[in-house]
């Protein structure tokens, strides 16, 4: 299949998913810019994508990830196939896109493909981000006919030594044995989705592969490489920081200390459009409350209006509003930054 026929396949159905609710997108658009200079709460419109997470557990033991280090403060466990049709059917009227990914491998939960399926008879555009262990050929298949919009695998090293120092525990020959795989069956039931990603996360120790990492990314199936910078929670880190700046979303300051280049704006439209709900129903303002710090309410028991609109929201974004650096998973936001690079 040719990249690009899926690259205009892949445009075409995120319109198909957002047209039904674009009255939902203008009223985020116009709100977020009406708050942002007014310093007051405005919300017209409700959430056009959200982050749905299967399950928090993973086969791998990756550094910087609460699930690859086991270190979750809040609960553990994996989303039941009911309960995630009770989800959609309270999001279905306004979330066009669902990354059905947060914490966690989602192959690891046994209804994942039935997830995906549900999503999208209900139009959704539907992504995910797997480590790409636990794709055989008959869930390859399954997961191409249930509609899958788009996959991330993340591959961070072409040689088994560099990509297991972050994804440890991880084989690299098999992911990239199953990304061709996905690749394969795709064009043999003549599909032109998911879009496949290769995201290569870029560290010290692996930047000096990422030219022949894209081309590796394309001999194997790939649509799209994808450049990350690396997320980093304490000095003690700097190791894995690489020595290009560019690939850097930090840079020491006066002390020493690793800080997100630029200034922290007070602002951001990731929080106006984008939550996340955990596997246990916890309504999350973004992505980096990894944790589960901010809980805005809980999907199992409120309607997703309810909470988009509850006082504690409005409290959330007030501060954001007037005063980011007083939350503490801001400080770690690449919000506004330029961390991801498409080639």
């Amino acid at each position: 299949m040719k990249r690009k026929s899926v690259l205009i396949y892949d445009k075409l159905q995120a319109l198909k998913a957002l047209m039904p609710r674009v009255h939902h997108l203008a009223g985020l658009w116009i709100s977020y810019h009406l708050s942002r200079f007014a310093k007051k709460n405005f919300i017209f419109g409700m959430p056009i994508a959200m982050s749905i997470e299967p399950t928090t557990y993973c086969n791998l033991r990756c550094p910087q990830c609460p699930s690859g280090l086991r270190s979750f403060t809040r609960p553990t466990g994996s989303l039941s196939i009911e309960t995630y049709i009770k989800f959609l059917e309270k999001i279905k009227s306004h979330v066009a896109f669902l990354t059905l990914y947060f914490q966690g491998e989602p192959f690891l939960n046994p209804y994942f493909i039935d997830m995906v399926r549900e999503a999208r008879q209900r139009n959704i555009y539907v992504m995910t981000s797997t480590n790409g262990h636990f794709l055989e050929e008959d869930i390859a298949r399954d997961l191409i006919l249930a509609g899958l919009n788009r996959i991330i695998f993340s591959i961070d090293g072409i040689t088994q030594e560099t990509y297991s120092k972050y994804r440890v525990g991880g084989n690299l020959q098999k992911v990239l044995q199953n990304l061709q795989l996905l690749a394969s069956v795709r064009n043999r039931l003549h599909k032109k989705n998911p879009l496949i990603i290769f995201q290569f996360i870029v560290f010290r120790h692996n930047e000096h592969e990422i030219d022949i990492a894209r081309k590796v990314a394309y001999q194997h199936g790939s649509d799209v490489f994808m450049l990350k910078s690396a997320q980093i929670y304490d000095d003690a880190k700097d190791p894995y920081l690489p020595t290009n700046p560019r690939y850097s979303r930090y840079e020491k300051n006066d002390s020493g200390k690793f800080v997100l280049k630029g200034n922290l704006p007070n602002r951001c439209w990731r929080l106006w459009h984008n939550p996340v709900i955990t596997w246990d129903g916890r309504w999350l303002p973004c992505c980096f409350d990894k944790d589960g710090k901010y809980v805005m309410g809980n999907l199992n028991n409120q309607s997703s209006k309810q909470i988009w609109n509850s006082d504690q929201y409005k409290r959330f974004r007030k501060t954001v509003f007037s005063d980011r650096q007083q939350i503490d998973i801001c400080k770690n936001c690449s919000e506004g930054l330029k961390v991801t690079f498409f080639d």
